[in-house]
């Protein structure tokens, strides 16, 4: 028996990197998804592609997440085609890097309005949907610097650092639901972020981590799984940190 056979869940953010890596893993244990994107591309069109190869079931429902319309497409497809929601994975996010004296309010407003309203758009229509049965899962990629900062990261850490607050509340409010919301510390990983690094950069990253290395997507996949999955049934409005102890 696969970990997650015959749930259905969204991922958000999932054309590539840890996005790419959430739905894979769940598809290889069973899941039904529906994978979006902010706009159709050649690269989610190969995430649902290499879903599909794995034998599971895909759709597609594009728009940004911190619009509305777009969480109720997600949550209106997963019913619509799938018959409900089990599962929300929260990863769809920007960076807009700077110092805090050159960074513009465009770049302020717009890495809030996806890293942390685009959390709360799409958690409120899913837990609309898994209210009807009483059961769901959200689950909601934050990062390391929402508690240890990082220079230049002034608008992103906020913004994770209130995911982070998010879930716990959210956590409490629907927990005799059995809801379970959970957030995941995310360190460097190697992703398209981190492959335009300058060397120097990179090698300062790996010293203070103490796995010696940057992390690979597939090593957040896991731990997405296991708080999608019945073995973690007593689990929620916790964090996981996955910084290989870059953060301790």
């Amino acid at each position: 028996m696969k970990l997650l056979e015959g749930k259905v869940a969204i991922v958000t953010g999932a054309s590539r990197g840890i996005g790419r890596a959430i739905a894979l893993g769940f598809a290889q244990q069973g899941a039904r998804l529906v994978l979006n994107a902010s706009t159709l591309s050649d690269a989610l069109s190969e995430t649902q592609d290499q879903v599909r190869e794995l034998g599971a079931e895909c759709a597609l429902a594009c728009g940004p997440v911190q619009e509305a319309a777009s969480a109720r497409l997600m949550v209106s497809t997963a019913a619509d085609r799938f018959g409900g929601l089990d599962i929300l994975v929260n990863n769809a996010g920007v960076t807009r890097d700077k110092p805090l004296l050159l960074m513009t309010e465009e770049e302020f407003d717009l890495v809030h309005a996806v890293n942390m309203r685009g959390v709360y758009q799409c958690s409120r229509e899913a837990v609309r949907e898994m209210m009807k049965k009483r059961s769901g899962r959200i689950i909601s990629i934050s990062s390391i610097s929402a508690i240890s900062g990082r220079p230049g990261q002034c608008n992103y850490a906020a913004a994770k650092a209130g995911v982070v607050g998010f879930t716990k509340s959210l956590a409490r409010e629907v927990g005799k639901q059995n809801i379970l919301v959970n957030a995941l510390l995310v360190g460097v990983i190697d992703t398209a972020m981190t492959k335009s690094m300058q060397p120097a950069t990179k090698a300062e990253v790996q010293r203070v981590i103490p796995l010696n290395r940057i992390g690979r997507a597939e090593e957040v996949a896991g731990p997405c799984v296991f708080l999608a999955s019945d073995f973690s049934t007593f689990v929620t409005g916790t964090t996981i940190n996955i910084s290989g102890g870059g953060y301790v």
